[in-house]
């Protein structure tokens, strides 16, 4: 786990070196194990190590096979790179690490572009061949590892970060209206390649873009799974599944203990997490460290569930660690945030997960996260209107359930300037919605809540606030055999009890009814939510600031409503309509955008 940059040219020129230096700096945080910088002709490259797999300096970033005429960058994990160097020693090839990127270079040697289909994990990839000159980026299936893009006339810059694009310079900052329209309307998440600024893009998920000398570029998306009901799982009864999927589950989890470091575990007690620290119980995982986060109590809304994290934990006998954040640290907490988010990200997890990854990086470098089993096994209270009905009226339908708003009414909320004259969230759910590959309305929805929302979401946050403190999370809901599982799937099975009814029944064979049943919940962060004093001020401040007037993104009657009233404006799916537009324009000063 790491974070990388670099730069080529399609102009003559050599690299800036400079800038990929200060690229490179800003994402120290992300690898405070170790440093690198590389340079060939129109090509340079840049790395900081987070140490979790083969931890000796012959396994530091760049790294080059000299015999194959191939350097690389690599964040991630590989998860089944001990099975795939046994495959390829048999193949021929020597080793000289015991690291995963080794197994990267030697796949791209022996596969060519199809190295990303050999690999479970979680991977973003920069390799350069020496003797072309050719340039090939790759992003995993699910886009857990994020991958910024910042063209200009004769070059093409690339990083970990948006940030560590930022800070290389040159990048066109100005404000994309069609990204600005999805964050208003689809819960901050704007799917990939687009982001907020006009410059900087992000290549998709699941993606191998080649970049020849000349600039000329070419995309293979290599994998999609099927929402259909597929034949080999004909005839299957309810029981069936459930045992398939926590076989699927059992293996991402065992997968994820792969390191030369412990691995600790993320619990907020709820089933996700909770079925996590049960099946590395049963893997006989001794001494697991587990942690958990909370926040004091605002307007009546309770900001803990250490009671539930507290019963697994002793349930299984964990070393378990607990943080409770006072509402007077929140502010502060949320600029650390802020900083670290590639993007502006509305949740308040994000906080939660920023403040939590400080106090378990003292402890251990790898976490699991429950992350991911909420879109994939249909899990919010959301899913079951899109349940019934035919595939042709469901864009709407999709619309009227997961936006925050119509279109029409950001007429009232942007300026002219900040505001597409059609709808482009819209037409992007109608192609969606309409692509073959989803047997029913339901399939068709959680296919984009698992390839889009939660890539542009959760996944992101969790890498943002993680990484920050150079921690790497792998989240094994995001297996891409336990998606593709879960894909064919009947989505009746999913939706039952509730939602994730199919997942209910595998928690039951490991953990106690009372943590299967439980309500749901998140990391509610009271204070942002109903905005509590300290947080008030710091949304105050940023829309008196003269940044905030000279960008002119919202209708000033609009803010000035909102705050007359700060927690009494919702958006359709109950977010505070404030802290909505609030956090933009303070991500916006943050990163010293103008």
């Amino acid at each position: 786990m790491c974070g990388l940059s670099g730069e080529i040219r399609f102009d003559g020129e050599r690299p800036d070196l400079a800038a990929v230096e200060r690229m490179t700096a800003r994402l120290a945080a992300r690898g405070p194990d170790g440093r690198g910088l590389w340079s060939q002709g129109a090509i340079a490259l840049g790395h900081r190590r987070l140490k979790i797999i083969d931890l000796s300096e012959r396994a530091a970033q760049p790294m080059t096979d000299a015999g194959a005429g191939l350097t690389c960058v690599f964040n991630g994990c590989v998860y089944n790179y001990q099975e795939l160097r046994a495959e390829l020693r048999r193949l021929g090839h020597h080793f000289d690490t015991t690291s995963d990127t080794e197994v990267v270079l030697k796949a791209y040697r022996q596969w060519g572009t199809d190295f990303v289909l050999h690999f479970a994990g979680m991977f973003a990839v920069a390799l350069v061949e020496h003797a072309t000159g050719r340039l090939v980026l790759a992003r995993d299936r699910l886009g857990i590892k994020p991958l910024y893009l910042a063209a200009r006339p004769g070059r093409l810059r690339f990083a970990s970060t948006l940030p560590a694009l930022l800070a290389g310079g040159d990048v066109d900052t100005t404000l994309d209206p069609v990204a600005l329209h999805h964050y208003m309307s689809w819960q901050s998440t704007v799917p990939a390649p687009l982001t907020v600024l006009a410059g900087v893009r992000k290549l998709p998920p699941a993606t191998v873009r080649t970049v020849e000398p000349d600039g000329t570029e070419h995309d293979e998306h290599y994998w999609q799974p099927s929402y259909t009901r597929r034949s080999e799982f004909a005839g299957l009864r309810p029981e069936d599944w459930r045992d398939l999927l926590l076989d699927a589950l059992r293996t991402a989890v065992r997968r994820r203990m792969v390191a030369d470091v412990p691995v600790g575990v993320l619990l907020s007690g709820g089933l996700d997490s909770s079925l996590i620290v049960a099946l590395l119980a049963g893997e006989e995982q001794r001494d697991l460290a587990t942690f958990s986060v909370g926040f004091e109590t605002e307007a009546g809304e309770e900001g803990d569930e250490f009671r539930y994290s507290d019963r697994v934990a002793r349930l299984f006998g964990t070393d378990h660690h607990q943080l409770m954040v006072p509402s007077d640290r929140v502010p502060a907490a949320l600029d650390g945030a802020v900083a670290a988010m590639s993007e502006p990200m509305t949740s308040h997890d994000a906080v939660a997960f920023h403040l939590l990854s400080e106090l378990v990086s003292k402890e251990v470098s790898v976490v699991q996260s429950g992350q991911g089993a909420d879109e994939v096994f249909a899990g919010y209270h959301w899913h079951p209107a899109m349940a019934d009905g035919s595939r042709e009226p469901q864009p709407e339908r999709y619309a009227e359930v997961y936006f925050d708003r119509p279109h029409a009414d950001l007429a009232r909320i942007l300026r002219p300037g900040m505001l597409p004259a059609t709808d482009p969230s819209a037409a992007y759910i109608r192609d969606h919605m309409a692509a073959p590959g989803a047997e029913t309305a339901m399939d068709a929805a959680l296919r984009t809540e698992t390839h889009v929302m939660l890539v542009d979401d959760p996944v992101k946050r969790v890498d943002n606030m993680t990484m920050d403190w150079g921690l790497e999370a792998r989240t094994p809901f995001l297996d891409h055999e336990l998606v593709e599982l879960a894909a064919a799937c009947p989505p009746e099975l999913k939706l039952a009890q509730g939602g994730k009814g199919i997942l209910k029944d595998a928690g039951r064979t490991v953990l106690p009814v009372g943590i299967v049943d439980r309500p749901k919940g998140y990391f509610p962060v009271p204070a942002i939510r109903h905005m509590a004093g300290p947080v008030l001020q710091r949304v105050r401040d940023a829309f008196a600031a003269p940044d905030a007037r000279e960008r002119g993104i919202f209708r000033d009657e609009y803010i000035a409503t909102l705050l007359r009233e700060p927690d009494g404006h919702r958006t359709h799916r109950g977010a505070n309509a404030l802290w909505q537009a609030a956090l933009l324009e303070i991500w916006l000063q943050t990163h010293g955008i103008r």
